[in-house]
């Protein structure tokens, strides 16, 4: 970049110094550009054509070899950082929704696993219920069968003591009424009574 810096100013400084050589055998009045009428004014205009080319034909030179290339290049590896940045970013996003697809699954089986256990749990503890209930069934008919034979029991006794009293009441009542009783004869009336009255 100094090296530009350089070459420009030695080339603006050149038709300064070829119109100094060529303006200082006359002296002219004023800015000597202006000075049409002047001797020396053809001369001077086509020395500031010939150095205005040689400028610009260095400007551009330096121009095309130094200055654009290095703007090409910074333009470039701007760009190649640019795509690169992109290219990039392009792998993050992908990678994102890989790892978004694979916490969805993830999440998915998780609520399918949990929703498994929940039913089976349920199921178990339904079998359990209908168990125990089967079982506490089961206890209670057989505590109600054992009560019902109790029962029964207990009222066989009871009528057989029923009977029993019954035809010694009956026997003494006949045995008094009559002064004999046939103990056959009255257990057989007793048990007509009793069958009749449903005690039997």
């Amino acid at each position: 970049m100094r090296r530009v810096f350089v070459l420009a100013a030695a080339t603006a400084t050149l038709p300064a110094m070829a119109f100094a050589a060529s303006s200082s055998a006359v002296p002219v009045d004023g800015m000597p550009q202006l000075a049409f009428g002047h001797p020396t004014q053809g001369r001077l205009l086509v020395g500031q054509m010939v150095w205005q080319l040689i400028i610009f034909a260095a400007l551009v030179f330096l121009m095309a070899k130094i200055a654009l290339p290095r703007v090409g290049a910074v333009i470039e590896e701007r760009h190649r950082r640019i795509t690169a940045d992109l290219e990039a970013a392009q792998a993050a996003k992908l990678e994102a929704d890989i790892a978004m697809a694979a916490h969805r699954a993830a999440s998915e089986q998780a609520r399918a696993e949990a929703r498994a256990a929940v039913a089976t749990a349920l199921h178990q503890a339904q079998a359990a219920s209908d168990a125990k209930a089967a079982e506490v069934n089961a206890r209670i008919t057989a505590q109600i069968a054992e009560a019902e034979a109790r029962i029964d029991a207990a009222r066989a006794s009871a009528m057989g003591a029923i009977r029993g009293v019954a035809t010694d009441t009956a026997e003494a009542l006949v045995s008094r009424l009559t002064g004999a009783a046939d103990r056959a004869k009255v257990e057989a009336a007793v048990g007509r009574v009793l069958a009749a009255s449903g005690r039997a």
